[in-house]
């Protein structure tokens, strides 16, 4: 279904990616991804649609993430590159165009914006109700849960009307009907239901467009496409809610080290509860920023972390392929990424990224293990004898490398070896060969 859905914005994204890639002409008029109209009469002739069906295609490639425009240049996103080899980049492509539902169909006019912000942010309940009744719903159904919904958003911001009653007049009043019983105290007004009804039937009819439900004879019902994406995020709450370890609410560096004692399933657990309570994007930026510290221990267990975000962590990790002590890890994420086999992805590294690796990895264990780690640790070098392995890990110029020779030289049992390591951390040291 999601294939189904987009492919014609994705088509419109292969046709943008050929025609306006660098060097050849803007895609937009304003700088501000509006396609142009003579590049939306262009893109209608030769791929036989309608301007406006270009556009609409368009604009839904781009909430889809499809296309990202800079200025007036188009580019593809990696959604598009992973297309046809990646199904969860078409799903996470429709579940962005879900989540980007008011923006698909502009909201009726005569309408105030805090009351269609307010019907945006009350959708979420309504659709879990959809998703829990797993059927036609009647829409003046719909209508109460909406209203109620309101009601409590208004109550949460304590829109209570506060200040003086209106004086009574002197004269005595001819009787009239008893008025409606004042709200309770921190008890806001329930909106009518005339005024949420168009913003229902607007919303509804925004959700039937991105294919997450169908709409008509006063009921709606949720798509399994719909059905799969609200349960999704069901259950993203419900993770978030069980953090394992409880370092749900910590700062990358801080949930990583909360992580470095557990197990790796129940590390993994600790993963996605944290990345299911924040945003894919800032979870990424934060993990590669803990990478970059001088804790090697986290370095690794950012890039775990990053395996557990998955495609959307791509274009992100291949942008760090220049920072060297980030780049093994990149190398290793990216080949297995790509399908290789984890036991086999080290075959990707040359031989001096392999040693950086090492040395690294051996400054976790001197920082955070114990000394027969260590020395188990030296058995996985590539080089085959010690003397080899000295020489490359003093020719790659790690900036731990004396610490993990001293420590290495401080654990190892054999004397002569021991001997040998903590002469070569001398001449690192002092900078000689």
């Amino acid at each position: 279904m999601a294939r189904s859905g987009l492919a014609g914005a994705a088509r419109v994204a292969r046709w943008a990616d050929a025609a306006l890639g660098p060097g050849r002409a803007g895609a937009t008029a304003d700088g501000k991804a509006t396609l142009s109209p003579a590049t939306a009469e262009r893109a209608a002739g030769e791929l036989d649609l309608t301007a406006a069906q270009v556009r609409a295609e368009w604009d839904t490639a781009r909430l889809a993430g499809l296309i990202e425009v800079h200025g007036d240049r188009a580019r593809p996103g990696w959604r598009l590159r992973a297309w046809d080899r990646d199904d969860s980049a078409v799903l996470r492509g429709w579940v962005a165009l879900f989540d980007a539902w008011s923006l698909a169909c502009p909201e009726p006019d005569g309408h105030e914006a805090a009351a269609v912000a307010e019907v945006v942010s009350a959708m979420p309940q309504v659709l879990s109700f959809l998703q829990l009744s797993a059927g036609p719903v009647p829409v003046d159904q719909l209508l109460d849960l909406l209203q109620q919904r309101v009601t409590e958003l208004r109550t949460e911001r304590c829109e209570v009307p506060y200040g003086p009653r209106p004086q009574e007049p002197e004269a005595e009043p001819e009787p009239a009907p008893a008025p409606a019983p004042e709200p309770a105290q921190g008890q806001a007004q329930e909106p009518p239901p005339a005024a949420l009804a168009p913003l229902l039937d607007w919303a509804l009819r925004a959700l039937g467009a991105v294919g997450a439900l169908t709409y008509g004879e006063g009921q709606a019902t949720l798509t399994p496409l719909g059905s799969w994406a609200v349960w999704v995020k069901l259950e993203q709450i419900c993770v978030a809610a069980q953090s394992p370890a409880g370092n749900i609410e910590q700062a990358a560096e801080d949930m990583l080290r909360g992580c470095a004692q557990l197990r790796p399933n129940a590390a993994r657990a600790e993963y996605r509860a944290w990345l299911a309570a924040r945003p894919v994007g800032s979870a990424i930026t934060e993990l590669l920023g803990a990478a970059r510290g001088e804790d090697a221990l986290l370095r690794g267990l950012a890039f775990e972390a990053l395996r557990v975000v998955g495609a959307p962590a791509e274009p992100e990790v291949r942008a760090v392929l220049d920072e060297p002590a980030l780049r093994p890890y990149a190398l290793l994420w990216l080949a297995e990424h790509d399908g290789v086999d984890p036991e086999d992805a080290h075959e990707v590294l040359t031989r001096e990224e392999a040693t950086w690796l090492w040395v690294d990895t051996a400054a976790a264990v001197a920082d955070h293990g114990e000394a027969p780690m260590l020395v188990r640790h030296l058995e996985s070098a590539l080089q085959p004898t010690v003397p080899a392995l000295l020489d490359e890990v003093r020719a790659v110029g790690h900036p731990r490398t004396v610490q993990v020779l001293v420590a290495l030289a401080a654990a190892h049992p054999d004397p002569a070896l021991a001997k040998a390591v903590r002469r070569a951390a001398f001449q690192v040291h002092t900078g000689g060969s």
